[in-house]
């Protein structure tokens, strides 16, 4: 996998990544592009200094800032690790179910907006699902380094094991309370549902509650990587 930009490639570097190539393009050097490769050698990366055109390529055509590195594939987490994670800082649980996103840039919108709010991890199904790939390490800007990420067979069988462990599940869908009207302390659950389906039927039943955001606009719904923003935030706004 390649992980490109400036920032992505120093979080990866500080996160402790497994990194087996950097590629700098030639003449590019600034501070910013220096701190970069004080950290490659540092680490004693080996590097490759290319024309535009191969980063491109490495990054297909996404903005590489003049850095592409090749590193090992991102290593998934368990359901217990997230869980885990909460306990040792002594801390409510805070967890984010996607239930089928397939959109790149939402998974990596989504994972920047749950680290920022303090979550402490994400769940995505292995199928019919995006999986963490070098674009959305790029739009979380860093934020996959950081974040527990776990991938499992079945989300419902994921909400029916959380509950059994006394998490409350929240849907987010129509005909539900304004997250700010509801008591969001404890040990949570938010289910944000696919950009085009939301969430499905059997999912939304195994739920607990339903969040609904209050919109006053025209259009009906909230993009879903906005959405969980809104809702992440909130949670956090009353645990704080």
């Amino acid at each position: 996998m390649y992980i490109y930009g400036r920032n992505p490639v120093k979080e990866a570097y500080r996160a402790g990544k497994t990194i087996d190539k950097i590629y700098i393009q030639k003449g590019e050097f600034d501070p910013m592009l220096a701190s970069v490769y004080k950290l490659a050698k540092e680490a004693r990366t080996v590097i490759s200094y290319v024309d535009k055109n191969m980063l491109d390529k490495l990054s297909q055509g996404g903005n590489h800032q003049g850095v592409v590195i090749q590193v090992t594939d991102f290593t998934y987490c368990s359901v217990d690790d997230i869980v885990s994670k909460a306990k040792e800082q002594n801390e409510p649980l805070l967890i984010v179910l996607l239930d089928g996103i397939t959109d790149p840039h939402n998974l990596g919108a989504i994972i920047r907006s749950a680290e920022c709010f303090g979550a402490h991890g994400i769940v995505i199904p292995k199928h019919r699902s995006v999986l963490v790939n070098d674009t959305v390490v790029k739009v979380a800007c860093g934020a996959t380094e950081h974040m527990l990420i776990a991938k499992v067979t079945n989300i419902n069988d994921t909400i029916r094991e959380l509950k059994e462990q006394n998490v409350w599940v929240y849907a987010t869908d129509f005909d539900g309370k304004a997250p700010k009207e509801t008591n969001l302390n404890g040990d949570i659950a938010i289910v944000i549902g696919s950009e085009g389906e939301g969430i499905h039927r059997l999912t939304k039943d195994l739920c607990d509650e339903t969040l609904t955001i209050p919109q006053f606009g025209k259009v009906n719904s909230l993009n879903a990587s906005v959405a969980a923003g809104v809702i992440l935030y909130e949670a956090v706004r009353q645990r704080r």
